[in-house]
């Protein structure tokens, strides 16, 4: 049977081992326990970022239209949206917030590059309390907000 004391030492090492793992600095088991849930979300974040740029870049590989790529995530009470192209998109931020709009999702931070490439990242969340919206409405809205932009953009 296993002591107490090698149960306490085995995971001494191994928060030791997290905490090295995390860069954490802190001593307590709680504070490199959320040193090491920051960390994860981190990583996740980084790791949603290049997902995004992958399915970009095998998109404009793919796709003739090079219709941009959409992204919903739930956070909390709203979404994290991700809408990205491999080439500009004149107009698309348009298109967009009325979409946002149209499903009463005020957006509470964003950040948007339409230089080289079109990229808009934004945190929306749901105005009307009694309504409920799922990520599969919000894919929805921008879905048909870049198919609207793309017909309003082919008869230019």
């Amino acid at each position: 049977m296993v002591s107490r004391e090698q149960k306490r030492i085995a995971l001494h090492e191994k928060l030791q081992l997290l905490r090295s793992i995390t860069n954490s600095h802190a001593s307590s088991k709680s504070s490199i326990i959320i040193d090491a849930s920051k960390y994860i979300e981190k990583l996740k974040k980084k790791v949603d970022g290049l997902n995004m740029q992958d399915m970009a870049t095998a998109q404009a590989s793919t796709d003739p239209n090079h219709l941009p790529m959409v992204k919903v995530e739930t956070l909390g009470k709203g979404f994290v949206v991700n809408v990205i192209s491999s080439k500009r998109c004149p107009g698309l931020l348009v298109y967009i917030l009325e979409a946002f709009e149209e499903i009463h999702l005020n957006v509470k931070d964003a950040r948007v590059s339409c230089a080289e490439t079109f990229r808009f990242q934004a945190l929306g969340e749901n105005e009307e309390q009694d309504e409920h919206i799922d990520v599969e409405a919000v894919e929805e809205a921008m879905e048909q907000a870049i198919k609207n932009w793309n017909e309003s953009s082919d008869q230019q």
